[in-house]
């Protein structure tokens, strides 16, 4: 969609009002509603937004001086943001009001440009076309539904908060029944929103949804992982019901993931670069340089997948999220899945993210890291696991926690290399002080476990 064309359809519809968002550093959208007229007078020169927005965490808090982009050394100024017009949607729940995604994409040094998510992601994609690779990606989230809202969940200080369905019913025909008009409108409304689903159902786990997207060229298809998060929060609302992808909400239950499918395709995507004939596994030469990769990098970049404190409590033993450096044929206890069931959807599955990633991160690093296997020639010598994959550990295990993590990546010049030495530094820092602000606090368990015996 081109200027042009949005004129047309804002003269047909005459229409006051539209909304635009981007993601900030945590994948959480942030934006305006905005007049039109706004809106089309920008579209050349874009419009000033505070960049706070990359200087302050989850909660609004603003980060301290280890984060230089911006900060109160700087005074919190404007930086330029574009709507991108090719995003054009309208919100089929608020009465059909047009929105768009936007990114920070002027160059310059240290700026809101150098640390945008979106932004890295055209980088890394315009470095896939450049070696002659199309790449197509859909991410799967399962979350949790809750008959709560952030106003009761508040009054009961965030505990025990009550699932939308009882017990474990994964695969249930029965437990959406009893939502149906929830579960309609979140396949029928998405679609509608251009977020189509190949998928939707229950999981594991009380009041636990799980969505596939249908797959798309890499940039649109981290625009729809956005978008779908915030949509399926917003759909929820509607109908009385707390939707949450936090990686892990209750130690007793099965995480919540946010796997990532891609493959490479040629520049006119007719061939799917990762299926070969002749291969008697049917996979090719260039995936498995894809997989090592991977397997190489991730160590490296873990937080873009686990950005969180709690991202961490999900990566753990036999709870269907890998811990292992490992790959293997349709085996989901392995951080790399390769799926071959026919010339058009052989693909590689990353398991490793949670559905707190932010998907424009998390898709970043894995193409990143798959043309960084290309670009050097990675042979894959490490073996597809068989049976168990938590119990080979010959190659190695993930980062324990977030601060591991962060400063593995921190310091690691995969990663500089990866995503350039600014936005490293960038990321790193606020995922520092993530684990800083989890340290300072004293939780229930300290107090339960140590307030009267020691």
């Amino acid at each position: 969609m081109n200027s042009n064309t949005i004129l047309d359809y804002f003269k047909k519809h005459q229409t006051a009002k539209v909304k635009f968002a981007f993601a900030d550093m945590d994948g959480i959208l942030r934006g305006k509603i905005i007049s039109t007229k706004k809106l089309l007078d920008s579209l050349e020169k874009g419009m000033g937004f505070c960049d706070v927005v990359f200087g302050w965490d989850s909660n609004d808090d603003v980060y301290d001086e280890s984060v230089t982009v911006t900060g109160w050394h700087s005074g919190y100024p404007d930086k330029i943001c574009r709507v991108d017009l090719a995003s054009f949607r309208i919100i089929p729940w608020q009465n059909n009001l047009p929105f768009f995604i936007a990114d920070f994409s002027d160059p310059g040094i240290s700026d809101a440009s150098s640390v945008c998510p979106r932004t890295l992601l055209k980088i890394i994609t315009a470095e896939a076309k450049a070696m002659g690779f199309t790449a197509r990606f859909a991410q799967e989230f399962e979350w949790f539904n809750f008959k709560e809202s952030p106003k009761s969940l508040e009054e009961k200080n965030y505990v025990k908060p009550e699932p939308l369905t009882p017990g474990m019913f994964g695969y249930s025909i029965l437990r959406p029944s009893m939502y149906a008009a929830f579960n309609n409108d979140l396949f029928d409304l998405l679609g509608q929103f251009n977020i189509p689903l190949e998928g939707l159902h229950t999981e594991t786990g009380p009041g636990v949804y799980e969505a596939a997207i249908e797959h798309d060229v890499v940039v649109n298809a981290a625009d729809k992982a956005v978008l779908f998060k915030n949509a399926v929060k917003e759909i929820a609302f509607n109908h009385g019901i707390m939707a949450s992808f936090m990686a892990k909400w209750n130690e007793t239950l099965p995480g919540c993931s946010g796997h990532l499918h891609q493959s490479l395709w040629n520049d006119t995507q007719t061939i799917n670069l990762f299926h070969s004939e002749s291969d008697h596994e049917n996979i090719s030469d260039l995936l498995r340089h894809y997989i090592a990769g991977q397997l190489h990098c991730l160590p490296h970049i873990l937080p873009m997948y686990a950005p969180t404190v709690n991202s961490y409590k999900r990566l753990v033993e036999g709870a269907w999220a890998p811990v292992t450096l490992t790959w293997a044929f349709d085996n989901r206890t392995a951080a790399l899945r390769v799926l071959t069931p026919n010339v058009e959807n052989t693909r590689l599955e990353t398991r490793v993210p949670g559905s707190d990633s932010n998907p424009y991160l998390a898709m970043a690093a894995s193409l990143a890291s798959g043309l960084y296997g290309i670009k050097h020639k990675l042979p894959l010598v490490i073996q597809p696991s068989t049976g168990n994959a938590y119990e080979d550990i010959s190659n190695g295990v993930l980062p324990a926690n977030l601060f591991e993590a962060a400063t593995a990546m921190k310091n690691s010049s995969v990663a500089k290399e990866l995503f350039g030495e600014t936005f490293t530094a960038h990321f790193t820092a606020t995922r520092l002080l993530e684990w800083q602000k989890f340290m300072q606090q004293v939780t229930d368990w300290e107090i339960k476990r140590y307030f009267e015996i020691i």
